[in-house]
């Protein structure tokens, strides 16, 4: 049974960075896509990016892709958001997934597992 815990949320000032985290426990971790994706309450669950199953390739939704990084320890079964230059507008629960597909188009109803999520806060 694959299980997904996300950590490293809290309240950050803006213009401030944060490192989420999320640990993969359960087979086989290099068999699952990773992604990150965020979700604010009323709103559809966002797509901030992706990374391979290598860990050597990753995608990012366009508007994110400059301030946000993803990073990948197969060792660890660790998949790692970075998030730079934090905006007000950033705040949103945060949750990781994986999927054992190969998709051209991330949607959140094409991953077969999620963390439970962590918030993420950014004040003014």
């Amino acid at each position: 049974q694959v299980r997904l815990v996300e950590s490293g949320g809290g309240l950050v000032q803006a213009g401030g960075s944060l490192r989420l985290s999320c640990a993969f426990s359960g087979p086989v971790f290099n068999d699952y896509v990773m992604a990150w994706f965020r979700q604010v309450p009323g709103k559809e669950r966002e797509y901030i990016g992706d990374v391979d199953r290598s860990g050597s390739l990753t995608s990012y939704a366009g508007s994110l892709q400059d301030r946000f990084l993803i990073f990948r320890d197969n060792a660890k079964n660790m998949v790692d958001l970075e998030m730079r230059r934090l905006k007000p507008e950033d705040t949103a629960v945060y949750y990781c997934a994986a999927t054992l597909r190969d998709l051209t188009v991330p949607r959140a109803k094409d991953y077969d597992y999620w963390g439970q999520g962590t918030q993420v806060t950014v004040s003014s």
